[in-house]
This record gives C-alpha cells, structure tokens and sequence, in this order.
C-alpha cells in the first residue's frame, strides 16, 4: 500500500512538473522562432527600402542572404540583390517571382525554394523581398533538438528528486500504517487466548449448570465463537497487509478446488431453502494455495447464501478465458446502489440493508480480494436488477 501510495505522489508529482516543463520549453520555442522571423522580415523590409533608393542595399548589410524583385506593370522584372544566390538564371528568378505572385499572403515561405519573402505594391510596380530560409530553418531543427535533450535530462532529474520527495512525503502514513498493522496483530494474537480460556470455561461451566440456566452458557459460547472469529479474520487481514505470512504457491487444479468447495456448501445452501447449481469447467489449472484459494470461494458462497432470498438459486461458474480462470459466483435479489458496490471490498463495510438478519463483520469480501490479489488476480462486483456478481479472474498455469 505504501508503494503504491508513493509512486501515486510520484506519478501527481511529475505530471505537474512535466505539464510546467512543456510549457516552458515550448514557449522558449516559439518565442525564438518568433524573434527569428520578426529578425527577418525587418531585414527584407531593409531590402525592399534598398530597391526604392534608400541608403540599404539588398542582402549587403550582413545579416540573412535576400535579393528583391520588382514588377512592373508592363510585365518586366528588375533584380537586385546579394551576390549569394544566382541572380542570372532569368527562369528560375521568374518562376519565384510568378509563385510569389500568386500568393494571397503578402509574407511567407516558399517551402520547395527555402525563400521566405515579403511583398509591397506601390503604385508603379510591386517590389517583393526575398531572404533564404535555411538558416532559419537549420536553427530551428537545432534548437528543437536541444529542446528536446534538455526537456528529457529535465525530467530525469526531476524524476530523481520526486522520487526522494515523495519517501520524505510518505514517511509519516508509513509509520502510521506499520504501527496500525502492528496493534491489529498484537492485539488479535493477544485475544486469541482469552477467548480460548473463555470458550474451555463456558463448556465446563454448562456441565454444571441447571437447564434453566444453559442458556447463559450457550450465549457465552456463541458470542466468543463470533468473537474469535473476528479476530482470527483481523489477523489473516493483518498478515496480508505487513507480508509476514508467505504463501505457498504450488501446481493445482482450480477446478478440483472450486467443486469441493461447492459440494460442502450444498447442505448449507440446503438448510437456508436456496438451491445451489455450478457449472465448472474442468482442467482448469493455476499456481497458488489451496487453502487460500478454498477460503475465496467459500467466502463468495457464504455471502451469497446471506443474501439471496429464500428459494432463488445460486449460480456459480467456473470458465477458461483466454490465459485466465474465469469464476462467477451469482444470486438475485434487489440490486446494490452504485455507491455500495464501489465500497463493498472495505473493511467492516456493510450496506445498511445488509446489517439485519444476518451476522458477520464486513471482513469476509476483504479476505477475498486479499487473497485474489496475492494471487496476481482480480475481483469485481457487478449488481443490476437481474442478480448481484461477484467475478474473479486468476491466471492460468501455463
């Protein structure tokens, strides 16, 4: 629980960061290609001053290659500009210009020429700046580049101190949950004798006792019968949560396991009117207890013997799944609202509608999803006006 409460801190921890991150790094991004276009355009704004006359010459001042062109209404073109690009190619410089010219924006990129270009039109002709791009874009794919390395030794970095963070951060629930888990197993190992010695007296004492008073006894002994029982289910919870009792996985038949167990409960179902039928899938084989997986299907059938209403039948089934045993245990009854079925694995939860009539502490479901969980499966509750069901998947022995 701890471990997965730390890597939650972790996970919150480093989606905060990472949205921060990529915020900032893209708006490094965009603020540089920005002031490397606005750097541009006021060059070939220079430029195209320079073809009216002005004191700037095209692509002489030192800063990005340009030339410009000048159209005249007539159709004759006039260039001018840096010795950088090859001036002389009259085709090629009037396929750039006639590309140009059909554009409806007055500034953008020519792509398939690298030219970025800037266009006026005067009164007497249209002047059109152009300025090479590659640059421009080779320092963008740099900059995107280092963008990137940087972002990623960001993030392993502040991965690395999240990580120490969220230890700092968890260290007090820790204690709490260690000593939690240590005084429900102290104490339920302390109750358990007291409870024995108890148990020993009232059947000692209810061989003394005249008839008219057998029933104190017979209170005695039912009441620490039901109490023993909690606190030997607090322990096997206890034990589940600190680790300290190891369960011992083995080859077994899955199926073998879930028809025993129904054999045994089919008296008990008996006894409470409700009519038990299974459907089990034979060969079905898993790794894990037999003990533990004999208590889980108990668990579920005795729950659903509580709860099912008289003479409506039980429904267990046992079905191969792809890689996983598929287990299904089934009853009627009025459906459990929606905010019951997500707290029904609690401990000590029991849905007000449940509590009378019936006896137990709200520990039984607990015991299964731990066991189910130690055996690397999962358990769910499904509840509609058709039945209640409980689902349990584990994974094949391969």
């Amino acid at each position: 629980m701890i471990k997965k409460l730390r890597w939650k801190v972790v996970a919150v921890t480093m989606t905060v960061v990472t949205a921060v991150l990529l915020l900032a790094l893209t708006a490094v991004f965009f603020s540089s290609r920005s002031a490397m276009e606005s750097r541009t355009r006021e060059q070939l704004q220079q430029a195209l001053q320079g073809a009216m006359g002005g004191p700037a010459q095209p692509g002489r001042d030192g800063g990005v290659p340009c030339f410009t062109a000048e159209v005249f209404a007539g159709g004759t073109v006039r260039v001018s500009g840096s010795s950088y690009f090859d001036l002389d190619d009259e085709d090629d410089i009037l396929e750039i210009v006639e590309e140009c010219l059909e554009r409806r924006e007055d500034s953008g990129v020519l792509e398939d020429c690298h030219l970025r270009y800037l266009r006026e039109r005067g009164p007497l002709s249209i002047r059109i700046a152009f300025a090479d791009s590659t640059l421009e874009q080779s320092t963008l794919r740099s900059l995107t580049g280092t963008t990137i390395l940087i972002g990623l030794a960001a993030f392993a970095v502040l991965f690395g101190f999240s990580y120490l963070l969220s230890g700092f951060v968890t260290r007090p629930v820790e204690k709490a949950w260690q000593e939690q888990q240590r005084f429900l197993s102290d104490a339920s190992h302390e109750l358990k004798t007291p409870l024995t010695v108890i148990l020993s007296s009232a059947d000692l004492l209810s061989e003394t006792l005249p008839t008219e008073s057998q029933s104190y006894a017979d209170n005695i002994r039912s009441e620490s019968r039901r109490m023993k029982k909690l606190v030997e289910s607090m322990l096997t919870l206890a034990r589940a949560d600190d680790g300290t009792h190891k369960l011992v996985f083995s080859p077994l038949d899955f199926s073998d396991v879930v028809t025993d167990t129904a054999l045994l409960f089919e008296p008990v179902a008996f006894e409470a009117n409700r009519q038990l039928l299974y459907d089990i899938q034979e060969r079905l084989h898993v790794s894990g207890d037999g003990d533990k997986l004999r208590q889980l299907v108990s668990i579920l059938l005795d729950n659903a013997i509580k709860y099912a209403p008289e003479h409506e039948p039980i429904r267990l089934t046992l079905t191969g799944e792809d890689k996983s045993a598929r287990l299904t245990v089934e009853n009627g009854g009025s459906p459990m609202a929606p905010e019951v079925v997500s707290h029904i694995f609690d401990r000590f939860y029991r849905a007000d509608n449940a509590r009378s009539g019936t006896e137990g502490f709200g520990l039984g479901l607990s015991i299964a999803k731990s066991i189910v969980t130690e055996h690397g499966g999962s358990i769910r509750c499904e509840s509609d006006s058709r039945s209640t069901r409980f689902i349990v998947t584990l994974p094949l022995k391969k």
